[in-house]
């Protein structure tokens, strides 16, 4: 299977970048064909200038066009995989931003219109997601909040995928007080539930 890797944290060093070269490896070591895109390291650009913003709708195709090898790789995908550290309860900013410049209109979906009131997904070739994330706030206080990160990429993004499309979420917690053991065991588990990515087994949107 064709599985894009996004990869959003700033350090080489990072355990970010630990969570990237595990999940990478695990795929690879299960056959599968694996891209990655890492936003920091080419210096993506996040930002939707004016100029594009005023051709969003009439003039969709020059905005792909500035953004082609990544459409490319997003339409070659069957399975996609986000690695990044939560920050203010949601991606970092060039992730969000690869969203807004990358996911357009003919691309991730078809705009709403007087009879559709909602926007389709034109992302039907995605049928496998994952997410690996760390975040410094608990459990608890993430779902007593309603968990804004997670239900924008697994509930608000997932509807453009195709509909059967399964979601894996992988999320280690409360990481300023976690133990280096803690942090090998969720490597670990990173390295175990990829290894079994785009199986029919793996159902639902995981913890």
């Amino acid at each position: 299977m064709r599985v894009l890797i996004v990869f959003a944290h700033p350090g080489r060093e990072s355990y970010g970048a630990a969570l990237l070269a595990t999940a990478r490896e695990s795929l690879s070591r299960a056959g599968h064909e694996v891209e990655v895109i890492d936003l920091y390291a080419e210096g993506f650009d996040p930002v939707l200038s004016a100029e594009d913003w005023a051709d969003y709708i009439p003039n969709t195709q020059r905005l792909i066009a500035k953004v082609a090898p990544h459409v490319a790789a997003l339409r070659r995908a069957e399975g996609l995989v986000f690695v990044y550290p939560t920050w203010m309860y949601g991606p970092p900013a060039i992730l969000k931003g690869w969203m807004e410049r990358v996911w357009l209109p003919g691309v991730a979906f078809e705009v709403a219109s007087a009879t559709k009131k909602r926007a389709t997904g034109r992302l039907q070739n995605i049928r496998y997601f994952a997410v690996i994330t760390t975040s410094g706030s608990p459990w608890w206080w993430l779902r007593l909040i309603r968990d804004p990160g997670r239900s924008m990429l697994a509930r608000g993004f997932r509807v453009l995928f195709h509909p059967r499309c399964r979601v894996t979420w992988l999320q280690l917690h409360d990481m300023n007080h976690r133990k280096p053991r803690d942090l090998r065991a969720f490597l670990e588990k990173v390295g175990t539930r990829l290894a079994r990515f785009g199986e029919p087994a793996s159902k639902g949107i995981g913890r």
